[in-house]
């Protein structure tokens, strides 16, 4: 189970440090072009608050379990991202983008097997 764990992590922390580092380094604007609708409601700095949110999260997931360093924070990132999607879930849900809820469920659902495995 460890080395599930492992690889759920690793993959979820890359997942989620290139998502929020995109949100955090592009523009609004061109993020909206991208196709990310969700945003053209939001506030510049909501949009950098949830990119901020994923890259700490992600990086929660791996650095914490590696180094032994306060491991607990691990499943609380996780746990934390599981919250975070569910959001993304239901964001996606209200501006009627029921497809790009779809990888925010997969993604809470990877984030809860996480959580669970490492309390």
């Amino acid at each position: 189970m460890n080395v599930v764990l492992w690889v759920l992590q690793g993959l979820l922390a890359v997942a989620f440090v290139a998502a929020g580092g995109m949100k955090l380094a592009t523009p609004r604007q061109q993020l909206l072009e991208k196709g990310m609708g969700w945003v053209e409601h939001r506030k510049d700095a909501e949009v950098k608050a949830v990119g901020a949110v994923e890259v700490l999260g992600g990086l929660g997931l791996v650095l914490p379990w590696a180094t032994g360093i306060a491991p607990v924070l691990t499943p609380i990132a996780a746990a934390g991202l599981v919250i975070t999607m569910v959001i993304a879930v239901g964001v996606h849900l209200k501006e009627g983008d029921v497809k790009g809820s779809v990888p925010a469920a997969v993604l809470a659902v990877l984030a809860l097997v996480v959580a669970i495995g490492r309390f």
